[in-house]
């Protein structure tokens, strides 16, 4: 299945409050507790990897907007929730499904759907039509994000 279909179908399910089948009939998005919770890969997802990702500023980009407990790291965003504050009270299900459709739980935000172009404006021509992550990348992310709990 195609990331724009997968998306469409998302944003259709979301608004009908349908647990839709995504990717595979193995992964679902649960429109009622608002998570994705079968990994989007077979592979788990390695925490360290998420963690350069989370605060490259080439890739993930994630700590443009956030902020967390990265001392190392002068200049975070405020922008976005602060990132432990999201771990500590979302499950690993529920900050997959902020990855992958942000709308679905605030129309407004300004966070891009990690696995989609789809809503991006002003892209450079070789990024157009290409997803910011792939599902590894988000598994990954999920995986650092799990250790910052408490």
């Amino acid at each position: 299945m195609t990331v724009k279909r997968y998306c469409l179908i998302l944003a259709v399910s979301s608004l009908l409050g349908w647990a839709t089948p995504l990717l595979a009939d193995s992964v679902q998005f649960d429109s009622v507790s608002g998570s994705i919770e079968q990994p989007l890969t077979d592979q788990a997802g390695d925490a360290s990897k998420g963690r350069l990702l989370v605060l490259g500023r080439q890739s993930g980009l994630c700590i443009l907007c956030h902020n967390g407990p990265f001392p190392e790291e002068h200049f975070q965003g405020n922008l976005a929730p602060e990132l432990s504050q999201s771990a500590s009270r979302l499950t690993a299900g529920q900050l997959r499904a902020h990855l992958v459709a942000p709308q679905w739980f605030n129309p407004t935000t300004i966070m891009p759907s990690y696995l989609s172009s789809d809503g991006l404006i002003r892209v450079s021509p070789q990024y157009q039509g290409k997803a910011i992550l792939v599902a590894q990348d988000i598994e990954d992310i999920v995986a650092f994000l799990l250790t910052l709990k408490p």
